[in-house]
C-alpha cells in the first residue's frame, strides 16, 4: 500500500479527499482553467513551431549547425535549469503573481525573438523564454492542484490541462509549417499576441493569492544558487556533449562539477531551516515514480521525433508541412483522448494508467524499426504515430496527477517543478543521446539511403530501450491498491 513522505496511507488520504466538498465548475473556475491551459498550450506551440523553422532560419541568418542547435537548446537550458527555482518561488511569492509576471516576460521575449537579426540575440531571447516558462509551468499546475482537491475533480482538471499542452505541441507542427512558408520570423512572433491575451485574461480570471497559500520563512538563497547552477550546468553539459564529445575533458569536468554542486545542495538543504527543496518530499514513492516516468516519456519521445523528422524530410523528401500532417493523427489522439484520462484514473488509478501508456510507447517505437527507404505511411509510420499519441494521452495526465497526489498545498509548486524538471532533463538527455548514436553510426557522412537508415536503427533501438525502462518503473507501482 502506498504511503506519503509523512508516512500516511494513500488510501486513507483518498478517502479523506473524497469527503472534501466538491468544487463547483462555475464559469469562473472554467475561466481560470482555460487561462492556465492557454499558457501550457503556448509552451508546446512555441517549441514545436521553432523546430520546423530551423532549416529556413539557418539559410536566412547563415547560422552554423552548432548555433542552430542552441536556438533549441537555449530554451531547454532556461526551462530545465530554472524549474526548481520557479516551483519554489511560486510557493514563496504567490502563484498568481509569479504566473502573470512570467507570462509577461514570455510575451516580450517572443517579440524580441521575431525581430532580431543575429544568432546570439536569438539564442538569448530563447533562453529568456525558457526561463519564463520555468515559472509559468509550475505556477499553472500548482494553481490547479490547490484549486481542486484530490479526486475526480482534480483528475479531470489535470487531464484537460495536460491534453491542452500536448495538443499545443502537435498543432505547433502544423502552424510551424504554415508560418515557415510565409517567413520564419512569424514562428517567433506568433506566440507574443497569444501570451498577451493569456496575461490580460489571467489578470481578470485567476483568483488572488491568499496569505495562507504562501510559505512563511526566509528564502533559501544558497540553496537556490546551488540548485540553479547545478541544473543549468547539467543541461548545458548534456546538450553540448554531442559536439564536444561525451568523453571530452569539457564534458567530464562539467559533469563532475554538477555532482559536486548537487552534493553541496543536499548538505545545505538538510541543514537549513527553510529549504528550497524539502528532501523528505522525495520519500513519496508515487512522486519519485512520476518523475522517472516523466524522464523516460519525454526522453524517448524527443529522440523518436528527431529520427522521424530526419527520416521524413531528409530521406523521404517530405516538406515540413507534409511531415507535420504525418504526425497530426497522434496529436488528435492526445487532444481528444487526453481529456478522458482523468476518468480512467478515477477507475483504475494513475499507476495503472502509466503502465498502459508505457506499453503503448514501447509498441509504437518498436514498430517504427520497420521503416525502409520507401514511404509506406499507412503500414509502417501511422501505427507508430497512433500508439505514441495514445501513450502521451495516457501518460502525461497520469504522471502529473501522481506527482501532486498527497502533497500539501504549500509544496504543490515544488512538486510541479520537480516533475517538469524531470520532463525537460529527459528531453535534453534523449536528444543528446540519439544525436550521438546517429553520429557514431555514420549518419552525418552517409551517402546512400541504406547507410542513412543503418544509422537510424540503433538510435530507434535506444529509444525503445528507454521506453522499456519507463514500463518497468511503472510496473513497480501497478500492484498498489487504488
Amino acid at each position: 500500500m502506498a504511503s506519503t513522505s509523512d508516512g500516511l496511507d494513500l488510501s486513507s488520504q483518498e478517502t479523506a479527499s473524497a469527503r472534501q466538498p466538491a468544487v463547483a465548475w462555475t464559469p469562473g473556475v472554467w475561466g481560470t482553467l482555460i487561462v492556465l491551459c492557454g499558457a501550457l498550450f503556448l509552451d508546446g506551440l512555441d517549441v514545436s513551431m521553432v523546430g520546423v523553422a530551423l532549416p529556413s532560419l539557418e539559410a536566412d541568418l547563415g547560422l552554423s549547425t552548432s548555433a542552430l542547435q542552441w536556438v533549441v537548446s537555449g530554451y531547454v537550458l532556461g526551462y530545465g535549469g530554472l524549474l526548481l527555482l520557479g516551483g519554489r518561488t511560486t510557493d514563496l511569492l504567490g502563484r498568481r503573481r509569479v504566473f502573470l509576471v512570467a507570462i509577461g516576460v514570455f510575451a516580450v521575449a517572443s517579440l524580441l525573438g521575431g525581430v532580431v537579426s543575429n544568432g546570439t540575440a536569438l539564442i538569448v531571447a530563447r533562453f529568456v523564454k525558457g526561463a519564463a516558462a520555468a515559472f509559468t509551468a509550475p505556477a499553472g499546475l500548482s494553481i490547479i492542484t490547490t484549486t481542486f482537491p484530490e479526486g475526480p475533480a482534480r483528475n479531470r482538471a489535470v487531464s484537460v490541462y495536460s491534453a491542452t499542452g500536448a495538443s499545443g505541441f502537435s498543432l505547433g507542427l502544423i502552424l510551424g509549417g504554415l508560418m515557415t512558408e510565409v517567413g520564419w520570423r512569424w514562428t517567433f512572433l506568433l506566440p507574443a499576441p497569444i501570451a498577451v491575451v493569456v496575461l490580460l485574461a489571467g489578470g481578470r480570471l485567476i483568483p488572488r493569492d491568499r496569505d495562507a497559500d504562501r510559505v512563511s520563512g526566509r528564502y533559501d538563497i544558497l540553496g537556490a544558487l546551488l540548485s540553479t547552477s547545478a541544473m543549468l550546468l547539467l543541461v548545458y553539459a548534456i546538450v553540448s556533449a554531442p559536439d564536444a564529445g561525451w568523453g571530452s575533458a569539457r564534458t567530464l569536468v562539467a559533469l563532475a562539477v554538477v555532482v559536486a554542486l548537487a552534493a553541496a545542495f543536499v548538505v545545505v538543504e538538510r541543514r537549513t531551516a527553510h529549504p528550497l527543496v524539502r528532501l523528505g518530499v522525495l520519500r513519496s514513492s508515487s512522486l519519485v515514480r512520476a518523475n522517472v516516468a516523466a524522464l523516460t516519456v519525454f526522453g524517448a519521445y524527443v529522440g523518436f521525433q528527431f529520427i522521424g523528422t530526419l527520416y521524413m524530410q531528409n530521406l523521404l523528401g517530405w516538406s515540413p508541412l507534409e511531415m507535420a500532417l504525418a504526425f497530426l493523427p497522434g496529436g488528435l489522439i492526445v487532444t481528444f483522448g487526453g481529456q478522458r484520462t482523468g476518468g480512467l484514473v478515477n477507475r483504475i488509478g494513475s499507476a495503472r494508467v502509466l503502465v498502459l501508456g508505457a506499453l503503448a510507447f514501447v509498441a509504437g517505437y518498436a514498430l517504427f524499426l520497420r521503416i525502409g527507404p520507401e514511404p509506406h505511411y499507412l503500414s509502417e509510420i501511422l501505427p507508430s504515430i497512433l500508439l505514441v499519441g495514445t501513450g502521451f494521452a495516457l501518460s502525461f495526465p497520469a504522471f502529473n496527477i501522481q506527482a501532486t497526489a498527497g502533497v500539501a498545498d504549500h509544496e504543490q509548486g515544488l512538486a510541479s517543478g520537480l516533475v517538469q524538471t524531470s520532463f525537460q532533463i529527459g528531453g535534453a538527455v534523449g536528444l543528446a543521446a540519439v544525436t550521438a548514436v546517429v553520429a557514431a553510426y555514420g549518419g552525418a557522412t552517409a551517402q546512400t539511403p541504406e547507410a542513412v537508415l543503418h544509422s537510424y536503427y540503433p538510435a530507434l533501438a535506444a529509444v525503445t530501450g528507454v521506453a522499456v525502462v519507463g514500463l518497468l518503473v511503472a510496473l513497480t507501482g501497478s500492484h498498489r491498491r487504488h
